[in-house]
């Protein structure tokens, strides 16, 4: 049975006063948008604030806020500082969860409220050890309550005319780098302004995937034409943020492809 709003919307009432994990993705969009319209001022839309985050995400955030009346705000965390979180193995994303959930629950306990976090259940299947670390420390998932899959969340966006919609996924920069590859200011900006270079030449769905000196760049398959037509736009725009060499992965846009030898994919 596919999710429903009014389902999600049962499960909010459930909870009578939320602190959104805010990232802007259409996921945290709908759960915000859903909670501020069921909750009003006792529901509170949060974006975590990291070099992880990109430039582009938290203006998004910011617009989509203003346009909705949500009760927003931001909060800066401090993953970088955490050498587990550094070192970039496989447990990365528990160490980012936590720092988050370290900002988030003294709020949410000062609110009286439950932290609740846009995971639906398509995410459920791959490696996400964040959602346990953000479960470990009492955050609720109610699209999964609800029985929200990815097609789920995105139809019930457009529903309600959010421009959000069709946004493609947008995971941390952080996401970008091999396990074992250090996570690094430096490195996360690098990429941030590869895929920024990406973004303004006209190119939506993407991926850079940092090895060192080489970048590879992963676009939506219908878009690779366009990438091979505008190459020199393309290297040029990449190589002008750090990057010695630019490569084009033939096989497209993956979403988690890192992940691939940790769930056999």
């Amino acid at each position: 049975m596919s999710g429903s709003l009014t389902a999600l919307r049962r499960e909010l009432e459930g909870l009578a006063a939320v602190v959104v994990a805010y990232s802007g993705g259409v996921d945290s969009a709908l759960l915000a948008h859903q909670a501020a319209a069921v909750l009003g001022p006792r529901a509170h839309a949060v974006t975590a604030v990291s070099a992880s985050l990109a430039p582009e995400e938290l203006d998004g955030c910011r617009r989509s806020a203003e346009a909705w009346g949500l009760r927003w705000s931001t909060v800066t965390t401090d993953e970088l500082e955490r050498a587990e979180y550094r070192a970039n193995g496989p447990d990365r994303c528990w160490h980012c969860k936590s720092a988050l959930m370290d900002r988030l629950a003294p709020l949410a306990a000062q609110e009286s409220a439950t932290v609740v976090l846009g995971v639906n259940l398509d995410d459920l299947g791959d490696h996400r050890p964040g959602q346990q670390a953000a479960a470990e420390r009492g955050a609720a998932f109610p699209l999964v309550a609800a029985g929200f899959t990815k097609a789920d969340v995105r139809r019930a966006a457009a529903d309600l005319g959010l421009d959000v919609w069709d946004k493609p996924a947008a995971a941390c920069l952080a996401s970008r780098l091999p396990y074992g590859t250090p996570v690094t200011f430096g490195t996360l900006a690098r990429v941030a302004r590869a895929e920024s270079a990406l973004r303004r030449l006209g190119f939506s769905v993407l991926r850079v995937r940092h090895y060192g000196d080489v970048a590879r760049v992963e676009l939506g398959t219908d878009e690779l034409a366009a990438a091979v037509e505008h190459r020199q736009e393309v290297v040029d725009g990449v190589k002008a943020a750090g990057y010695r060499y630019v490569t084009l992965d033939l096989e497209g846009f993956r979403s988690g492809n890192l992940n691939a030898g940790l769930t056999g994919g």
